[in-house]
């Protein structure tokens, strides 16, 4: 066990960022509130798995919804509050602690502001490595866990309890009623003991956040590009280097789905790289050629500082690096391609690992 404080959740929102694969909602906000809960509340404990008593309840935190309506109706935290609340209520029994259901964006950090308000600890492990748009893309999934009962609440004060027969048919009901209700929620969700979370979970997602925003921050106060190193921290990949010169992005259904292009510049220059999205970056193609594909993880970073850019932050003009990341080996089972590969949405192309679409190219680390 270790304390978690301002220092820890400035660097937290960096890595959020970073593997949140361009989604999971606006870092910033989440960093503000968690900063805030601590400055009023003191440090959060953050737990190893191991610290994780085999009988006791874990609950995830998140935000659902489109995160470039999030960008306009920020949450006051109190639909969390409610959520939990909520769903402690109807499983009468004391709620152990939260985590983060995936690493990204804002996602990471509310389970942290959430803890600090209720004096719970969080869990340094998540359900994905990286963000993914639908509730069912968890490793909790692919385990067999159940999303629901779970609840969302809104600013409004409005809460929903689902009950749904599994959770796919969770995220179809869900994100219904996150349109409803403004395009963005709060849930308490995927109820499960700890010796599941230990056996389901990607461990020390938290950790790994925060020594990518360490390495991010210390070479911007040396003004140097923490690039190479972020990208040997991750075991990640440059894919293409260029100006943002299209975005096409629209908010429908309860997703920020879209594409940008990006022409090359430096070692690139003369071509051109298309990236798509829905929340998350899911494929990039290169001159037409697919060079990283979901469940891999895709990122976009500003050339000079290393800092990430979410789909809601793609601006024209923009100079930026696209990286490529291998996902978690759960996720290139069977089930994990079935369940976020690229056919899933409405891709084209079978999954291939970035290791092999590099070496095909004649791409190093």
């Amino acid at each position: 066990m270790r304390l978690i404080g301002k220092e820890e959740i400035e660097n937290i929102a960096i890595g959020a960022a970073l593997l949140g694969t361009g989604g999971g909602g606006d870092p910033y906000i989440g960093k503000l509130m968690a900063i805030q809960a601590v400055e009023e509340n003191g440090p959060i404990r953050l737990l190893s798995l191991d610290e994780v008593p085999d009988d006791a309840l874990i609950v995830p935190s998140a935000m659902m919804g489109a995160p470039t309506v999030m960008v306009e109706k920020i949450p006051s935290g109190h639909e969390a509050l409610a959520a939990f609340k909520s769903l402690k209520d109807f499983l009468g029994q004391e709620i152990y602690a939260t985590m983060p259901i995936e690493a990204g964006g804002v996602n990471s950090l509310l389970p942290l502001a959430l803890a600090a308000q209720i004096g719970l600890p969080v869990i340094d492990a998540d359900g994905m490595g990286r963000a993914f748009p639908e509730l069912q893309m968890v490793t909790f999934y692919l385990e067999g866990a159940s999303a629901t009962p779970m609840v969302l609440s809104d600013e409004k004060g409005n809460s929903l309890l689902l009950n749904t027969i599994d959770s796919v048919w969770a995220e179809r009901i869900a994100r219904s009623v996150t349109v409803e209700m403004g395009g963005s929620v709060m849930n308490a969700i995927y109820p499960m003991e700890g010796h599941f979370v230990k056996k389901a979970s990607i461990k020390n997602i938290l950790t790994l956040e925060e020594e990518i925003g360490r390495t991010v921050r210390e070479a911007m106060k040396q003004n140097i590009n923490p690039i190479e190193d972020v990208l040997e921290l991750v075991g990640g990949t440059a894919l293409f280097e260029g100006k943002v010169t299209d975005i096409n992005r629209r908010t429908e259904g309860g997703f920020a789905k879209g594409t940008a292009t990006i022409d090359g510049l430096n070692k690139n220059k003369g071509s051109d790289c298309r990236l798509h999205f829905q929340n998350e970056h899911l494929l990039c193609e290169v001159d037409g050629k697919v060079r990283c594909v979901t469940p891999d993880l895709i990122a976009v970073v500003d050339s000079e500082t290393g800092m990430p850019i979410t789909t809601e932050g793609l601006r024209y003009g923009a100079r930026c690096t696209v990286i490529g990341i291998p996902c978690d080996e759960k996720w290139r089972t069977e089930k994990g391609i079935a369940t976020a590969g690229p056919r899933y949405f409405g891709y084209d192309t079978d999954f291939t690992p970035i290791e092999q679409l590099n070496a095909k190219a004649g791409i190093t680390k």
